[in-house]
């Protein structure tokens, strides 16, 4: 149905009160709006600029009465770069309120007839509609764009790191930076499967994810490593999604135990964030300082990813270091160093027997006094040798994940010294 049309005398009226008209709606905006006089002289120009434009295009769209308003966001990109970064969406919207209203007040005034002052109060109210339509599609739009280049970035800082690309930190922590990552922030590294609910259509597959990390209080920077989700998760203590802060958090005593278990103090949320992925085993890398070491961890975490298969009880998530055993049966040359570094040579340079204690106690199957016996000790002698063997390595005799890496250590030790070739004292 068509609108009445508007009398070519009122038509002139309302251009020549277009600027009139505006003046008086910024007036109101520098009156009504406490941060609107901040602005420079230069912004609250721009704001006149674009209140002129969208009333001369009100006045361009009354001429055609069969015509939907055409407004879009010409108006608002009109507007000085400066402007648009200066504004928020929640500051725009109170803009176009005000201006809006003054339309309201002052158009329909200057109609000639009553049946006219109807259709223009209806107009302004249609068009004042699409104005905010147009200032959400802008900035949605504005969005989007920057949505899409954090992306690029976030892709580029994960891809450097797991490169440990030492020719571009520089670009690195910059990019990082303008992430929102600190730079001065330790780091840690989880990698899992990226969760269900994650479809390429989205806008950003991974919002639950960044949602996750938020609520934890923790900077994260996602990636993808083949078909896995690597994430690298900031690790300060005293940040948000601690057990002080959640009732609901896991407590103290519920947490994995283990050497080099990423779990307890400052990194707790990853706990938290290990739900964030999806089904399937979660693996931690150490606690690294800084986003440039952050290679280190994902290299370590990417390796316990390759080998908890062999670990169907693992816990979620679980420490790349409490999977040496099994990342030194895939091949991975670093958990052999870590556990002879580790765990081997402690109990070596220890003396005390320590090494022999261990082996004695594993071949009787954990029987303390039949251990003693073969060592010719007594049992408490034997208690006190396997207390300090886990407080030289973390990890005890007695429970099954912490005999298999001893065994381990011990024989990789064994097996490293057998291969080394004989020094020249030894050759004299």
């Amino acid at each position: 149905m068509s609108r009445p049309r508007v009398s070519d005398a009122t038509l002139r009226r309302l251009e020549l009160a277009t600027g009139g008209v505006a003046g008086a709606g910024v007036a109101e905006m520098s009156d009504r709006l406490p941060w609107f006089a901040r602005l420079t002289a230069e912004q609250r120009a721009g704001v006149l600029m674009v209140t002129q434009l969208g009333a001369a295009n009100f006045v361009t769209w009354l001429r055609d009465p069969d015509a939907t308003p055409r407004l879009t966001a010409e108006a608002f990109r009109s507007a000085p770069p400066d402007l648009a970064r200066r504004m928020t969406l929640r500051q725009t919207v109170e803009l176009v309120r005000i201006a809006t209203e003054v339309f309201e007040e002052r158009i329909p005034a200057l109609a000639g007839t009553r049946a006219e002052k109807a259709v223009l109060v209806t107009a302004v109210l249609r068009f004042g509609r699409e104005v905010a339509f147009a200032a959400a599609t802008v900035y949605a739009s504005a969005a989007e764009a920057r949505g899409a280049w954090d992306a690029r970035l976030e892709a580029l800082v994960v891809d450097s790191v797991i490169r440990a690309d030492r020719d571009s930190e520089g670009a690195v922590l910059s990019r990082a930076s303008a992430l929102g990552w600190d730079p001065a922030a330790r780091a840690m590294v989880l990698v899992g499967d990226p969760p269900e609910a994650a479809v390429p259509t989205g806008p950003d597959p991974l919002h639950g994810v960044r949602r996750a990390a938020y609520r934890a209080g923790v900077s994260v920077l996602l990636g993808a490593h083949g078909p896995h989700l690597l994430m690298i998760m900031s690790a300060e203590a005293g940040r948000g999604g601690t057990a002080a802060d959640d009732p609901g958090a896991p407590r103290a005593a519920d947490l994995p135990e283990g050497p080099g278990s990423p779990l307890r103090g400052e990194s707790r949320a990853a706990l938290t964030l290990a739900d964030a992925f999806g089904p399937g085993p979660v693996v931690a890398g150490p606690v690294v300082d800084g986003l440039l070491h952050a290679h280190r961890s994902a290299a370590r975490a990417l390796a316990g990813h390759r080998a908890v298969a062999a670990w169907p009880a693992a816990p979620r998530p679980v420490s790349a270091e409490e999977l040496l055993p099994e990342r030194v049966l895939a091949g991975d040359r670093t958990a052999v160093e870590a556990l002879v570094a580790d765990v081997a040579r402690p109990l070596r340079e220890a003396g005390g027997s320590l090494v022999e204690t261990v082996e004695a106690y594993l071949d009787h199957a954990g029987v303390l006094e039949a251990c003693a016996r073969s060592l010719f000790v007594h049992p408490n002698t034997v208690r006190y040798r396997l207390r300090r063997v886990a407080d030289l390595t973390g990890a005890h005799p007695g429970e099954a994940r912490g005999s298999a890496l001893l065994r381990m250590a011990i024989a990789l030790d064994r097996l490293g010294a057998a291969a080394a070739p004989p020094s020249a004292a030894t050759v004299g």
